[in-house]
Order: C-alpha cells, then sequence, then structure tokens
C-alpha cells in the first residue's frame, strides 16, 4: 500500500502494561498523534476549523492487533487517506521499525459536524483531494 504520511516514535516505559507490551488502548493514542501531525502537515488544523464552525469527529475505530511492541521500540505510523461522503477514512498501519514487523492494522472513519450537524466539510475534502492526486 502506498502511504500519505508517516510518523516515527519510541514506546516510553509508561505505555506498557504488566505483561511488557505496550497496553492496548495506547495504540490509539499513537494513531489520533499521527492523524493530528498529518492534518497540520496539509494545512488543516483543529483550532481554525473549530473556529470555522467545523468539529472533525472519530465514528468509528477498527484495530486489528498484529504484533506486540515493547517499551524501547522504536516503530512508524504510517497513514493512507480517503473521503466517501460525509466520512473521512483514516487507514493506519504500525511497523516495529527494527525488524519492520506489523503491529496494528487500523481503519479509522471519522467525520464532521458544521454547527452542531453532521455534513461534508469542503476545507477537509480539498485537502484530502490534494493529497489523493498527489498520490496517483
Amino acid at each position: 500500500m502506498e502511504y500519505d504520511f508517516e510518523l516515527e516514535f519510541k514506546v516510553r516505559d509508561y505505555e506498557c502494561d504488566l505483561q511488557g507490551i505496550v497496553n492496548n488502548s495506547v495504540y490509539q493514542n499513537y494513531l489520533e498523534h499521527t492523524r493530528h501531525e498529518f492534518l497540520d502537515s496539509i494545512g488543516l488544523n483543529f483550532k481554525e476549523l473549530y473556529d470555522k464552525g467545523v468539529v472533525a469527529v472519530v465514528a468509528r475505530a477498527d484495530l486489528s492487533y498484529k504484533s506486540p511492541l515493547c517499551s524501547n521500540d522504536k516503530f512508524v505510523v504510517k497513514t493512507r487517506v480517503e473521503h466517501k461522503g460525509v466520512k473521512y477514512i483514516f487507514y493506519q498501519d504500525i511497523f516495529r521499525l527494527s525488524d519492520n514487523k506489523l503491529c496494528l492494522k487500523g481503519i479509522i472513519t471519522t467525520t464532521s459536524l458544521i454547527n452542531g450537524r453532521l455534513a461534508i466539510s469542503e476545507d477537509i475534502v480539498q485537502a484530502f483531494d490534494n493529497v489523493i492526486e498527489k498520490r496517483k
């Protein structure tokens, strides 16, 4: 799969549970941070969207855990985006850098509320279209 954005991380000790592996809930933090950095990189800022009355929200998270990360592991979150109607879909995969092993496959479906109502954000659609066009 071709990705639109990548962000590297290193597992911190406090992110691990008693088993010595990253707690399942922490993976969502990695994915969210990567989405925010990606959006910033394409000129979309949550505060600016909010000021225009646009609230971007997660509607669904589908996560498949493949191989655990452990303390000090370095890894990369790779992201690909698309939009379908009111849905903005992020395909996000996490790979451990030492062996390029797939650790998590995620599909995060988001949407937007404009002035409190479910609606398509032209700002988000245009930014995503620019990214998708570059991919072609």
